[in-house]
């Protein structure tokens, strides 16, 4: 566990090679989190992936142990959290080779796929987890309005979601199958902890029309492989919305793209069925691999998978 000082603020990241120098040499995965929570809901994943890759996590600011100065608010946009994963990545050294994954849940696959366009050169794959596009329709347009209204009301009485009953709900929104007391705990825990405004400020930024539109096109330009993951089951944000961004991208581009869809799963697949999040998240990245060295793709590139 480090602190990294930025622009921005004092950024708490975990490193696993700290603990173990000889993951420097292996490729290394950095994960992004999502709306108003801390790293933390990554740890069952990096011990899966631990010790064939190094593994990055860390607090964006306004969550978790990120320490912003009290007389600094930096700018909560995607172009802002991002600035401070670059910070990150370049402070690690993370760039200076081919030898990248990065990993966005939610709306941390929009700052995800911000960095993977940054650090071309450096990445070797993207996975957008739960964090689609939908066509533009009145239909759509309601339903953008209503889940800013819902956002707006969930700021303004975030605490009542640590009243036992309001909690189970919460956490039945977000996960169909259970992920135990513990994690259920973190994720209650981080949203009513986390710093207003920039909860505030995500939440509508990634309902926001022009920010959905830039990161429509920003997806199709990533040229490495990508991997579009999903619970089909989440009724936290439609998964529809997923299937929609791999099928727009497989459409506008020739670079690699598969669509894993966890058809009982919801929101937080890392948590609800760890193994196989996992798993397909190691067949990407020995694709991504293969891919660089043939420098050719294969069928495995470009297929939609349901496991049920």
């Amino acid at each position: 566990m480090s602190y990294f000082s930025n622009d921005r603020c004092n950024l708490f990241y975990n490193d696993t090679a700290e603990n173990n120098p000889a993951l420097r040499e292996k490729p290394a995965v950095l994960f992004v989190n999502g709306w108003a929570i801390s790293s933390r809901y990554w740890k069952p994943v990096v011990e899966k992936l631990t010790p064939e890759y190094r593994c990055i996590t860390y607090d964006q600011s306004g969550t978790g142990n990120t320490v912003i100065e009290t007389d600094h608010k930096p700018s909560f946009t995607i172009e802002g959290f991002a600035d401070e994963a670059s910070s990150l990545i370049e402070h690690l050294g993370l760039n200076k080779k081919r030898n990248l994954h990065i990993i966005g849940h939610s709306m941390g696959g929009m700052v995800a796929t911000e960095l993977s366009l940054r650090f071309r050169d450096s990445l070797l794959s993207s996975t957008i987890l739960a964090c689609g596009i939908f066509e533009e329709t009145p239909f759509t347009s309601v339903g953008l309005l209503f889940l800013g209204g819902l956002i707006d009301f969930s700021m303004n009485f975030r605490n009542i979601f640590q009243v036992k009953p309001l909690k189970s709900l919460f956490i039945k929104r977000a996960a169909t199958v259970d992920i135990g007391k513990e994690y259920s705990d973190i994720i209650v825990e981080d949203f009513t902890n986390s710093d207003k405004d920039a909860t505030n400020a995500v939440g509508k930024f990634s309902i926001d029309r022009d920010v959905l539109r830039r990161y429509t096109r920003q997806v199709v330009e990533i040229s490495s492989p990508v991997l579009c993951c999903v619970g089909m089951a989440d009724h936290t944000i439609p998964p529809e919305g997923t299937v929609t961004l791999y099928e727009t991208r497989r459409k506008k581009t020739d670079a690699p793209t598969r669509l894993v869809q966890f058809m009982h799963l919801g929101h937080l697949p890392m948590l609800e069925n760890t193994g196989m999040f996992s798993e397909q998240l190691k067949k990407h990245f020995e694709f991504a691999d293969d891919f660089y060295k043939n420098n050719s793709p294969d069928d495995r590139g470009n297929e939609r998978l349901q496991i049920v």
